[in-house]
């Protein structure tokens, strides 16, 4: 058996990668989405956190959350991922003996404003990444637009892979 050995630190910023059983491609269907949207609030409401980056990919997710109060990330994805199941399960009976979820996720600290934007960025390049669309802001899951609305980004951006980012890989 692994033992994962991971870093809490409350006031911290997060960079998680949540992927599906098998790569089951769950969220391209808009009812899985909103589901996970849900189960996202629902948790929050419970054990407050900042969601500051989100991409929902058909079969992954990526986000960046700044947990406040404790630092216990690995409770919060247990309730998502649970609360997620649950709801799925109830509204579509095929569920209910499969998998959801890959075991575990992938998490990594945030440690400066650098490494903050180039997550933030390969969180909202991802969809282009994976070839759902041709640029970033035809992405309907993403916080990209709302980025892009506050000025964090200019228009065009994410046309081509932004140099921050080449070669990384956080699947």
């Amino acid at each position: 058996m692994s033992h994962y050995k991971r870093i809490y630190l409350p006031g911290h910023s997060y960079f998680f990668t949540v992927v599906t059983h098998n790569r089951s491609k769950l969220f391209a269907l808009d009812e899985n989405v909103q589901l996970l949207k849900a189960a996202l609030r629902y948790v929050q409401s419970r054990k407050p956190f900042t969601i500051d980056a989100i991409c929902i990919l058909p079969d992954h997710l990526h986000c960046i959350w700044t947990l406040h109060d404790d630092c216990d990330h690995s409770v919060r994805w247990q309730m998502i991922k649970t609360q997620f199941t649950r709801q799925l399960r109830s509204k579509k009976p095929e569920f209910k003996k499969s998998k959801i979820w890959q075991p575990r996720y992938w998490e990594h600290l945030i440690r400066s404003q650098d490494d903050l934007r180039k997550h933030i960025d390969y969180t909202h390049y991802n969809p282009v990444k994976h070839g759902l669309v041709s640029v970033v802001k035809d992405w309907p899951y993403s916080s990209f637009n709302n980025y892009r609305k506050q000025g964090f980004y200019e228009n065009g951006w994410g046309n081509i892979e932004p140099n921050l980012i080449i070669g990384m890989s956080c699947e």
